[in-house]
């Protein structure tokens, strides 16, 4: 139950709804109030500037991210929705989905500066339309956060940017995590080309979720960011930010008290699965994948807002920013389209049952989110599915390849025993849903349980090469959590005493399983442990007759040790000598000057394929020079091409080491930078458009091309299909017009 201010108390299934009337605030009381949010802000300014963000990127990107992004989208959600606490990170959510379904648009016709009109438009319509001036000050009774809560948000924030700063804003690019030229290299996509294609395959269709990069593409058009910048420094950490405040709020609406949203937030961020056995680890995901996934990233702030609107009261013009945000969604990570429709299809049916009808609003919900769930995969991805199928425990085989050795013909007995310890290690992190008794019939409740139960299925019952499948789970936790916490919250009958003695004897018991070694073979090496801890939370609830919430404290417990440890491990920076350089220092450099000197239509050609190049097999995740040119290439890296993830078999071939699909073009390509001849490299220039070659030192390609830029790694030429003569070269003997040392 929940009180008002008044003292009259409101049912959980109100207490989302309750808003309280705040008295005048004072100057004083505003600084405070604002507080937590300025020392997170203080924070994030230090870490980039010490990282070496300038600060004039940091002045126009706050400026452009608050002033035509945040703002015009608060002012649209408190006209469609009433607004209240969510404002601003509702709005933030609101403002990148208007952005970046304006840009598509703008980009297509070649006009990308246009978006910032957009904007304009609505702050110049809320100034002069007398019915929508309200807006600029919010409703006039509303809700806001408790001091207390706000710096709960503001240390979890505080935490992200501190990870954020140690293992990716103060690495140099050159060192950084795999897939961040992958991202970069989309970006560049996005700034030059509408409807975009995969940049480091020329031609290849992009059968993945691009919105975020239209995103980053229009704010590098606005503010002049160079896209390094936004991709490994600025762009994620608001998403991030305002996604935690999101979280906050679903889990108040649901819970009906600021501690739930607290709370739920707690164990989305910082609770994870048992790890008893050295290197197995039975992932219940985490939300540390801000800047690894900016689709996640974006897809996770986007998702958040439209939970709230179906758990909140829904007037007419809310179906607005339902459907603007779906629209966004759908390009930004479609995944999440599969749970919310798993929510809605269990609300329809469960609320069928019960009432013996059908209600239209939710009904109408799954009927939008459906609809955008095939506009995406068919027209946005061209039906391609990026290697994700059906493949009941794929996630299982790759627990037991890391065992084992062997994720082929794994007996059926020994996945369905790694499954039942998957989902024990599930059940430690949200086992509080089980205390929900009748609120689970709540059409909110049945929302966020369905939503949770499709990240669970997809975990358990779909395949991929990279194990992406685990996304799914990833998308839901923070539903899970909320759910978790309001279970415990409904069924709780134990003291936060005996609740907290309870975690500490589950923390003990792991522990203390953890350091067992069981007889027998790896199946029950790894099993064992996790049955052992089973056995005593099911002896405790039968003995003692435990309550939900004590049981769950106590499956919880047996979580703390393992998440203390992750959790330490992102705040502790580190050594020099633990990172792999993956890119060559002079990289950069000559990216960048090929993409001052050339066209957004200029093709690349690069013998740059492998991203170890010492290795045996091909490790074919290289995106740096499509990434640092911002200019798509005949051939560099194919991992993640459609093309190659359809043909990578689960358990029988790796996506990572499996050949391009085109052998020919491969072919050609390499000819010209093994062996130059005037003919190859004209066969390049003329049937597929090459004009510019990028390598490291090639002597032999002066002959036919033109040296343009060289330092201590890389060079580049340049083609000219009418002067690709050898005698005619050997005549010029054309000298580099730049040459970085």
């Amino acid at each position: 139950m929940t009180t008002r201010p008044s003292g009259r108390t409101l049912p959980p299934g109100e207490a989302g709804r309750e808003l309280a009337q705040l008295p005048p605030a004072g100057a004083g009381r505003v600084l405070g109030r604002w507080a937590p949010a300025g020392v997170v802000c203080v924070l994030a300014v230090a870490a980039f500037l010490w990282c070496g963000v300038p600060a004039r990127d940091l002045v126009v990107f706050a400026a452009y991210v608050g002033l035509a992004v945040m703002l015009p989208g608060t002012l649209l959600w408190r006209a469609l929705t009433g607004g209240g606490p969510a404002d601003l990170a509702a709005g933030l959510a609101l403002g990148y989905a208007v952005e970046v379904l304006a840009y598509i648009p703008a980009r297509a016709a070649g006009l990308p500066m246009l978006v910032p009109a957009v904007p304009a438009a609505v702050l110049v319509a809320f100034a002069y339309v007398p019915g929508l001036r309200r807006h600029w000050r919010g409703p006039a009774v509303r809700e806001r956060m408790p001091m207390w809560c706000a710096w709960v948000v503001a240390g979890i924030v505080g935490f992200l940017v501190v990870w954020s700063t140690l293992f990716l804003y103060r690495v140099p690019v050159t060192d950084a995590y795999v897939d961040m030229p992958y991202h970069l290299a989309l970006v560049g996509e996005l700034r030059h080309h509408m409807p975009p294609t995969l940049p480091s395959v020329l031609g290849e269709p992009l059968s993945y979720h691009w919105f975020v990069y239209a995103e980053m593409a229009a704010t590098s058009w606005v503010t002049g960011i160079d896209p390094v910048t936004l991709v490994y420094r600025l762009s994620t950490l608001p998403m991030a930010a305002a996604t935690v405040v999101l979280v906050v709020l679903v889990g108040r609406r649901l819970g009906g008290r600021w501690g739930a949203g607290a709370a739920a937030a707690g164990v989305t961020y910082f609770l994870f699965g048992p790890v008893l056995v050295e290197e197995v680890v039975f992932s219940t995901r985490s939300m540390f994948t801000v800047w690894a996934s900016p689709t996640q990233t974006f897809g996770a702030l986007l998702f958040a807002p439209v939970v709230l609107l179906l758990t909140g009261e829904r007037s007419p013009r809310g179906w607005v920013a339902f459907v603007v945000l779906l629209a966004a969604l759908s390009g930004a990570k479609a995944t999440y389209l599969p749970l919310l429709l798993a929510g809605l299809v269990l609300v329809v049916a469960v609320r069928r049952l019960a009432e013996r009808r059908l209600r239209r609003g939710w009904l109408g919900a799954a009927g939008v989110t459906l609809g955008f769930l095939v506009f995406a995969q068919v027209v946005l991805f061209g039906r391609g599915s990026q290697g994700t199928a059906f493949a009941p425990f794929a996630t299982m085989r790759d627990v037991w390849g890391a065992v084992s050795g062997v994720r082929t013909e794994v007996p059926l007995t020994s996945l369905v025993v790694l499954a039942g310890a998957h989902l024990f290690c599930l059940a430690c992190v949200w086992s509080g849903a089980a205390g929900l008794g009748r609120r689970a019939l709540e059409p909110p409740m049945l929302l966020v349980l369905g939503i949770g139960a499709a990240g669970i299925g997809a975990a358990v019952l779909l395949g991929h090469p990279a194990a992406s499948q685990l996304y799914f789970l990833e998308g839901a936790r923070p539903y899970l959590s909320v759910a978790a916490v309001c279970g415990v919250l409904a069924a709780a009958r134990v003291s936060w005493a005996r609740a907290a003695l309870a975690a500490g004897f589950g923390a003990c018991a792991a522990l203390a399983v953890s350091g067992l070694e069981f007889p027998g073979g790896a199946l029950v090496r790894v099993a064992a442990p996790y049955a052992v801890l089973a056995l005593v939370a099911g002896v405790a609830l039968v003995w003692r007759r435990v309550c939900a919430a004590g049981l769950a404290a106590l499956l919880a417990g047996y979580a703390v040790p393992s998440s203390a440890v992750t959790v330490a491990g992102h705040v502790l920076p580190l050594e020099e000598d633990e990172r792999e350089r993956l890119i060559p220092k002079g990289a950069l450099a000559a990216g960048r000057w090929l993409r001052d000197h050339s066209a957004p239509g200029d093709v690349v050609a690069t013998d740059l394929h492998c991203l170890h190049p010492r290795w045996v097999a091909c490790d074919s995740r290289h995106y740096w020079v499509s990434a640092f040119t911002e200019r798509r290439v005949l051939v560099e890296g194919w991992a993640y091409a459609e093309s190659t993830l359809s043909r990578a078999g689960l358990f029988v071939t790796p996506y990572l080491t499996l050949p391009y699909a085109d052998s020919a073009r491969l072919a050609a390509n390499d000819a010209v930078f093994r062996a130059p001849t005037a003919e190859n490299v004209r066969h390049l220039a003329t049937k597929y458009g090459v004009k510019w070659l990028f390598t490291g030192m090639n002597p032999q390609l002066e002959k036919f091309a033109l040296l343009r830029f060289r330092n201590a790694t890389s060079s580049v030429y340049e083609l000219d299909p009418q002067k690709l003569d050898p005698q005619t070269l050997a005549a010029q003997k054309p000298g580099p017009q730049t040459l970085g040392l």
